[in-house]
């Protein structure tokens, strides 16, 4: 059973309770059978699985139970905060320092998606303003140079490797001692792997571990191996000090269980999980807001974050803008470029309480950054003249012979441009309402700076621009309405600024 499905079945448990007209012993215990078998479905560990089943019965005494509390409401938590235990060691991750090198070795299987991960962690510290670099000290394996060659190159991450030492170990040193030199502050190193733990695999890795004296070594752990992750993690445990785990293959058909319950057998925090190939598609991994998210409760916060990433608030000439009303073509495609920046938007529909982390296929996905894609290629088509336009529809609609220009600069249909900027003009339209509403661009509080008829005034134009199919999904107009409440709750202002990086909700 996928990540997916073991919410879906999960949610649907614990949404049962409402049905029950009496809460008992009885009920609880139909409740843990349903969440015990989609857990062992999922292959997350029987012990583990019999441990969660205890520690709920124990925490839950109906006698002892005070007769005012909601045993509706206690049983949930209760379900929720045993799930966060089985997947959280209770152990804190490696945090790097800022203006040092950190060195960083990753370890495992051979086909666990090792170099890959290394990639996207080099460019994760990278988006973040760190100085990272990537050492390649992997000779067993045919190609892997050229991998992280490649891999660096497209992401513009330095690297070091060789292909004339066959020496891991002086690969690794040799590298490490250059980027120290240059003042790098990530250090990672990708090892070799094999197809099965060996002899030579662990003492390779113990040698490279005491000549680099890595501040974290990372365990990498396929995660369509099943129950198998267990043993592996165990291997690399009693063998080396893995202090961190990354889960990688949790998209598609990958259980997952077996690899989420296997960090209890290396006692070491998972830090993030890879959920497809593209470089973009990994998360840092954080407990509560995983297992939020898995039950379709949303992750709030990691949506605010990842708007606050684009530092949206340092523009203040779009922000100048916004307030008088204006928003131009170029303010749009600059808009788009952020979509783009917050990574795959099945990732962000998935921090939406409501949604599912897989609410958009793979397909649907592709489909929508393709869409946006072909929006900014017409854009690139444009004059400055046209991007620049206060009100470029207008400028458009007087000579329409501007249209079939960019039409064939785009090698697009001219309906198709049309359409474009119908949609800038839907997106205009909601700016000029917002930039009637002084209080939205003040510091503090949203919700005391704009008052609810403002409020429901912006609800509703949100509404109208959205896909019908996204709004229903939501809960229709009431499920706007709350999202933006707890928008305005965590996020303050800066949650609002983020509305044009959740232009792949519209149309």
């Amino acid at each position: 059973m996928v990540l997916a499905d073991l919410g879906r079945k999960i949610t649907s448990a614990l949404k049962s309770l409402n049905n029950a007209t009496v809460i008992d012993e009885k009920v609880l215990d139909d409740l843990l059978k349903e969440i015990c078998t989609a857990l062992l479905e999922s292959d997350v560990n029987i012990r583990l699985v019999k441990k969660l089943r205890e520690n709920v019965k124990l925490a839950i005494d109906f006698d002892d139970m005070a007769g005012g509390l909601n045993k509706r409401r206690v049983i949930q938590t209760t379900v929720f905060r045993e799930l966060v235990k089985l997947v959280d060691p209770g152990v804190k991750p490696f945090v790097p320092v800022k203006g040092r090198p950190n060195v960083i070795m990753f370890v495992g299987l051979q086909g666990s998606g090792k170099t890959t991960t290394c990639t996207k962690l080099a460019y994760y510290y990278q988006r973040k303003g760190w100085r990272s670099c990537l050492v390649c000290a992997d000779t067993f394996r045919a190609g892997a140079f050229d991998q992280v060659k490649q891999n660096c190159t497209k992401a513009r991450i330095p690297f070091y490797g060789s292909y004339t030492e066959v020496d891991p170990v002086v690969i690794a040193t040799e590298g490490l001692e250059q980027f120290k030199r240059e003042n790098f502050e990530i250090i990672i190193i990708d090892t070799s792997g094999r197809h099965k733990q060996e002899d030579s695999l662990f003492e390779e890795m113990l040698q490279i571990s005491t000549v680099c004296k890595p501040h974290n070594i990372i365990f990498v752990m396929d995660a369509s191996i099943g129950q198998a992750c267990e043993a592996q993690a165990r291997a690399f445990k009693d063998k080396v000090d893995v202090g961190s785990v990354i889960i990688t293959k949790l998209d598609g058909h990958a259980k997952g269980g077996g690899a989420l319950s296997a960090v209890a057998a290396t006692r070491s925090p998972i830090i993030f999980i890879g959920t497809g190939e593209h470089i973009d598609n990994f998360e840092e991994f954080k407990t509560k807001p995983f297992i939020s998210k898995l039950l379709g409760m949303g992750d709030i916060e990691g949506l605010i974050e990842k708007v606050s990433d684009l530092k949206l608030e340092d523009n203040e000439q779009l922000i100048d803008k916004l307030k008088q009303g204006h928003f131009t073509l170029r303010d749009m495609y600059e808009q788009f470029q952020n979509v783009q920046k917050m990574g795959p938007m099945s990732q962000i529909m998935g921090m939406l309480p409501g949604f599912s982390t897989d609410f958009l296929t793979k397909g649907g996905e592709q489909e929508s950054m393709a869409r946006l894609k072909r929006l900014m290629t017409m854009m690139d088509s444009m004059s400055d003249q046209e991007l620049d336009s206060l009100d470029g529809q207008k400028l458009f609609s007087k000579q329409p012979s501007r249209i079939s220009r960019v039409a064939q600069g785009a090698g697009v249909m001219e309906v198709e441009v049309k359409e474009l900027l119908n949609q800038y003009a839907k997106f205009a339209q909601m700016v000029k309402k917002m930039g009637g509403m002084k209080g939205l661009f003040k510091g503090g509080d949203l919700g005391r700076n704009v008052n609810p008829n403002q409020m429901a005034q912006l609800n509703t134009h949100m509404a109208k621009m959205m896909d019908p199919k996204v709004l229903h999904q939501m809960g229709g107009f009431k499920g706007l309405e709350n999202m933006m409440k707890q928008l305005q709750q965590k996020g303050g202002p800066g949650g609002m600024m983020g509305k044009g990086g959740m232009g792949g909700m519209f149309k």
